[in-house]
């Protein structure tokens, strides 16, 4: 296989360097690490690339570099992308904006979702109903996510791993609403903009029991003050519980106590979003342009 006959895929890494450090310091996983896993294991002849740009001393690409890319993953972070007076914020909306006009295919969750949104024109706000953590429950698909190819294969009612405070507020023109549940009104999303084209997520599909229970972990003390726990005890009692169900996936006795079921444990059906993106906006285009 030539070069340019692999798919070149960029992760965007959109945490800060101080946060990434932090996670260093607190025994996190990397988001652009899980979607590097995944890319790995569902299309190994990928060239795989990651970019940290949050980080001003990050070159960000333009016009024909960004061309180059077949795909763009977007990763969680913890910036607000609200704060349009943080330079580490704006210059990933303005390059969002730049990727619509280029055309690229874009997936993305949390932060992913949020950028999708703002940078077509929409808006985000603090979530009134404050933190979804741990496991986003009762994720329904619209009438239009019933039809749409980001979720097919998933679930009708299915759950996902969750960890945010924002939400999208107001959808862009150009937008589709594919799924949502109580806490959060927009869960997954489409956004054409331009001449692209972004597959967003609210919830995790990169994250497992593993690594969730790693964020809760690190996340002990906000937990706790927000009214989640008791005490930082309890909050590292039940991310053993997630540990011990990670490397014990068919515990009845597990899955009963955290009400965890396949559509969190299987990978099959976890990544079923990051699958269809590659094949349905990444490799598809590369196959009609190839003729």
């Amino acid at each position: 296989m030539t070069e340019n006959a692999r798919p070149a895929i960029v992760i965007f890494n959109g945490y800060p360097k101080s946060s990434r450090e932090n996670f260093d310091r607190s025994n996190v996983g990397h988001p652009h690490d899980m979607y590097a896993n995944f890319l790995s294991r569902y299309v190994p002849q990928a060239r795989v690339s990651v970019l940290f740009i949050a980080d001003p001393e990050t070159v960000l690409p333009a016009g024909a570099a960004l061309s180059s890319y077949d795909g763009i993953i977007w990763t969680g972070s913890d910036l607000t992308i609200y704060h349009t007076d943080d330079p580490r914020v704006t210059r990933q909306i303005e390059l969002m904006k730049e990727i619509f006009e280029a055309g690229v295919p874009c997936y993305g969750s949390c932060w992913g979702i949020q950028m999708a949104a703002v940078a077509a024109g929409g808006e985000v706000k603090k979530n009134p109903k404050g933190r979804e953590w741990g496991i986003a429950r009762g994720i329904e698909r619209t009438g239009s996510g019933r039809a749409s190819l980001l979720l097919k294969g998933k679930p009708e009612r299915y759950n996902g791993f969750v960890m945010h405070l924002d939400e999208v507020t107001r959808l862009p023109a150009g937008a589709t609403l594919l799924a949502g549940n109580e806490h959060t009104r927009v869960q997954a999303l489409e956004v054409r903009h331009g001449k692209g084209v972004f597959w967003a997520t609210q919830y995790h599909p990169e994250y497992n029991l593993h690594e969730m229970a790693r964020l809760i972990t690190a996340r002990a003390q906000p937990l706790v003050n927000e009214g989640f726990f008791a005490s930082t005890d309890h909050v590292l009692e039940h991310a053993a519980a997630m540990h011990a169900l990670y490397n014990n996936p068919d515990s009845g006795q597990l899955r009963q106590a955290l009400d965890i079921g396949d559509d969190i444990l299987d990978e099959v059906i976890r990544e079923q979003e990051l699958r269809n993106w590659i094949d349905y906006l990444v490799l598809k285009p590369r196959e009609r342009n190839s003729v």
